[in-house]
């Protein structure tokens, strides 16, 4: 048995103030999941308009939905643009459900009676307005439409219905259709298939030229990607749901793009000038008829940025990004307005850095610099020549927004307290809304000038706050510790709040562990926080930690796992319930694990390759064996399995029932359409077959998420139970 270092490091963030533990109030399940009693206040769906001095909101009243036009510095409202139980049509009200505006913001789109379809789609029927004559016009008969977008001059508003690509001319209502062969599971143009939005969030697959004189769509080939099934219950004969899913190693879809010219009714194919596995993405350059196009290979370890001339078709690499293991994707780029270069997100110095590329070849400028993440970019200020962007400089568990000089000059952290800041940022960049959270506060919402001045507070969840005082809870303790491999891991814990350090507690570790993922962040948990307190007030230590392959310490640490995951991350999970099992306080012989997805995958793989140390495991929708999963995500991270086969074996936990000691909650939906029920059912079957007993739930039509009605509730009371059962 390797030995554990015992060096630790404290790091307790993220808390301010009095230990909110001297107070008596009991956290229950009913409070978390069914009267939401702890729902933090939240500031969403602005948009900002054209001037960066306005934004407007979706609202609603007893009369119906509206929206309204407030001003970013006085927060104070100037106009209603659509009034409440303005819009209707055949005399009946039209809900909005979500709208967008014409780029000179004179007509509105509007979206109503939506239909989720996967995590990021969904199709609506939409009208236009406009807002001057309120004159309002249902924009397509038939069925619903996906992803209706105004064009430039907003005279047209292109859509996809039933897997084809249209376009309407506002003036006559007159319908065009770009493309005529579109067929359900076999041929789409202008929207994703299942793979693509999952893991490139690629939905709307078309975009207006500048000029609004062509529209660029992808058109995906799925004939040949083998259908997955699933039985959807509640009739006397369950149906059956139907949809290509390309599993790892198996065929993808046949991409491929083509450009409509308005003008002639012509469309025109681009012409790669190799073979490429995946078009992960798409930009009209800020020149006339070019198309820029992001291609990768099959391993997503080379990508060309191509630009197509969309008159020839012909096209030329003007920058091409290696890896010797993977490039995340989806891959940033953003063109500039000198319609000279562009600006991309690039690991390739070792830590997540901004790089300008120029198109006459000349060499890259490299912005951002140090051993730090930039975790995310919000746009750049072409006009003043500034970037803006999120990064992880202060510490891997911490997130504060910038800005700087496009010529790598003048950074500034726009943000003062410590824990998470996220932006959003005007369309001008004069102002930003910062969401700011710590691991024991709820959402601080201000606005903010462009150089972090804070003009004035939107939310700040007194109320909430309040009631957390009132709670018998303690803070989320902030610490690290080495391996026995001398790696260090950044980790977090919740005592009880009457801890006494001469007791011994069981842990419970709530795990993830996926590439570029974090589950130690300095930041607002959630419902999760609150579970995670109740069980810590009903005596169980909670803690979480972040092993080798997770995110914001740089590529070295996460893309170590590369070709096998589930075994450094595994390792690193054991050391650390030998580490907490080593604590004076813990009973080394109670510690379990409760994982999601991912991190079901990991609690299965921990309860099995690590039995002697842990009690329990409850896996809820886990990969079992990563060979039931989608090309894109396994594939970058393993390719494929018949490159790879002990990658894929060595570390799945299917492959290692015999191993099982401990009690195993199998939870699953089973119409998940990500994480497929199959990995739960092949892996009963092998539990079965190696005769090890064990428990498993299925949720009947419910996807990944679980959610819906009294689900939530179900699912967490049923997992408290089992743990205060076996834990």
């Amino acid at each position: 048995m390797n030995k554990i270092i015992l060096a630790t490091t404290a790091l307790i963030i993220g808390y301010s103030g009095s230990i909110r533990a001297q107070k008596n109030d009991q956290i229950s399940l009913e409070d978390i999941w069914k009267n939401y009693s702890y729902s933090p206040k939240y500031v969403s769906g602005l948009t900002s308009m054209n001037d960066g001095l306005h934004y407007t909101t979706l609202e609603s009243s007893k009369k119906g939905t509206f929206v309204v036009k407030y001003q970013y510095s006085t927060g104070a409202a100037v106009d209603t643009l659509i009034k409440p139980g303005e819009l209707k049509y055949d005399d009946k009200p039209i809900r909005i459900n979500e709208y967008s505006f014409s780029a000179d913001e004179k007509k509105m789109l509007i979206a109503t009676n939506q239909e989720s379809i996967y995590r990021h789609s969904s199709k609506a029927d939409y009208f236009v307005i406009d807002l001057t004559s309120k004159k309002l016009q249902k924009l397509a008969e038939g069925n619903k439409q996906l992803y209706a977008s105004f064009s430039p001059a907003a005279d047209k508003v292109a859509f996809v219905r039933d897997n084809n690509l249209f376009f309407v001319d506002l003036k006559t209502m007159n319908e065009t259709a770009v493309s005529t062969d579109g067929e359900y599971n076999k041929i789409i143009n202008g929207a994703s298939d299942w793979v693509y939005e999952e893991e490139l969030v690629l939905v709307q697959a078309f975009e207006w030229s500048n000029d609004g004189g062509q529209l660029a769509y992808y058109k995906f080939d799925e004939s040949n990607v083998k259908q997955f099934n699933m039985a959807m219950y509640g009739s006397l004969y369950p149906t059956d749901y139907e949809f290509k899913y390309p599993k790892a190693g198996e065929e993808n879809s046949t991409v491929s793009i083509h450009v409509y010219h308005l003008d002639n009714s012509k469309t025109v194919d681009v012409e790669l000038n190799k073979p490429y596995e995946y078009i992960t993405a798409m930009h009209w350059t800020k020149t006339a008829n070019q198309l820029a196009l992001l291609c990768s290979n099959r391993h997503q370890n080379e990508l060309d940025i191509n630009i197509a001339n969309t008159e020839t078709g012909k096209v030329k690499t003007a920058f091409t990004e290696t890896s010797t293991t993977y490039i995340e994707m989806p891959f940033f780029i953003q063109f500039m307005d000198d319609q000279k270069s562009f600006v991309v997100l690039s690991e390739r110095d070792g830590f997540n850095h901004l790089y300008q590329h120029f198109l006459n070849g000349s060499k890259a400028k490299q912005i951002t610099k140090g051993d730090f993440d930039v975790t995310e970019l919000y746009g750049i200020d072409t006009k003043n020549k500034k970037i803006y962007f999120q990064s992880a400089e202060v510490s891997p568990m911490e997130r504060h927004v910038y800005s700087i000089s496009l010529n790598g000059k003048d950074k500034k952290k726009l943000t003062a307290k410590a824990g998470t800041n996220n932006a959003t940022f005007s369309n001008s960049y004069d102002y930003f809304i910062n969401y700011h959270t710590d691991a024991n506060h709820p959402y601080y919402i201000t606005l903010n000038t462009n150089n972090g001045k804070v003009k004035r507070v939107l939310e700040d969840n007194k109320t909430l706050n309040d009631k957390l005082d009132q709670l018998a809870i303690a803070p989320k303790e902030f610490f690290s510790f080495e391996t026995s491999q001398g790696v260090s891991l950044n980790a977090w814990m919740i005592k009880p709040a009457n801890f006494d350090p001469s007791k011994k507690y069981p842990v419970f570790l709530t795990i993830y562990g996926g590439p570029g993922s974090q589950t130690v962040t300095d930041s607002w948990g959630s419902s999760n926080y609150f579970w995670h307190q109740m069980l810590a007030q009903q005596g169980y230590i909670v803690v979480s930690v972040d092993n080798r392959g997770t995110g914001a310490r740089g590529a070295e640490f996460k893309k170590c796992t590369y070709k096998q995951l589930g075994k450094l991350e595994v390792e690193d999970q054991i050391e650390a319930a030998k580490y907490f099992a080593s604590l004076p306080y813990i009973d080394a012989d109670r510690i379990g694990v409760q994982g999601w997805s991912y991190g079901g995958f990991m609690s299965s793989n921990l309860l099995l390759k690590g039995a002697d140390e842990f009690k329990m495991a409850i896996a809820v929708a886990p990969v079992t064996n990563w060979r039931f999963y989608d090309s894109i995500y396994t594939e970058r991270y393993m390719q494929t399995p018949q490159e790879n086969p002990e990658g894929y074996d060595d570390n799945s936990p299917i492959n290692h029932v015999e191993k099982l000691e401990g009690k195993y909650l199998l939870i699953h939906g089973t119409a998940d359409d990500n994480v497929h029920f199959q990995n739960t059912a092949e892996m009963t079957t092998a539990l079965i077959n190696a005769n090890k007993q064990f428990d498993q739930f299925a949720y009947p039509n419910k996807n990944h998420g679980i959610y819906g009605g009294n689900t939530r509730f179900f699912l967490y009371t049923q997992m408290t139970n089992f743990i205060k059962e076996n834990l």
